[in-house]
Order: C-alpha cells, then sequence, then structure tokens
C-alpha cells in the first residue's frame, strides 16, 4: 500500500521536527496499526530519537483512497496512554 502526505502531515513533520525517515519506517513496518473506525488507523511505533529519549510515533491514516492519506504525525512520550498490550 502506497501513502500520500497531506499538506497539514507535511507540515507537522517540519514543525515537529520529525524525520521523514522514522515516518517512512513506522508506515512499512509498524509495530502496531490500530483500527479508529473502519476508514482510520493508527500506525505506531516505540522509537530512540536523536536526543537518545523514547517516544512513540503515532501516524493517522485516512484509508478512504488508494493510496493511502497520512493525515497528521506526532511522537509523544505517554506511550503506556496508548500502547495496546497484547
Amino acid at each position: 500500500m502506497g501513502f500520500y502526505l497531506s499538506k497539514h502531515a507535511e507540515q507537522q513533520l517540519e514543525r515537529r521536527k520529525i524525520p521523514s525517515e522514522l515516518l517512512n519506517s513506522v508506515l512499512e513496518r509498524p509495530q502496531q496499526v490500530i483500527e479508529q473506525d473502519d476508514s482510520t488507523h493508527i500506525y505506531q511505533s516505540q522509537l530512540r530519537f536523536e536526543n537518545g529519549r523514547s517516544y512513540l510515533l503515532r501516524v493517522v491514516v485516512s484509508a478512504q483512497t488508494e493510496p493511502a492519506i497520512v493525515m497528521t504525525v506526532y511522537k509523544t512520550n505517554q506511550i503506556s496512554r496508548y500502547w495496546r498490550s497484547e
């Protein structure tokens, strides 16, 4: 499945200083995919950033179109809030 970045997602990558390589790695091999509803999925992975701290990188994807649209992307240190235990 291919992905298209919305303008908002592009702006958030820049504003939040998230390397596009990390975004691509989460889209290609997410540790978890959470179905928010029929057409919205959240791809997420726990990653270590350049500052040495671990964050959860969350990518909100609309799967209504082909290619799917990355709506937004953000990192959070509140991993336990969003991480789903198996």
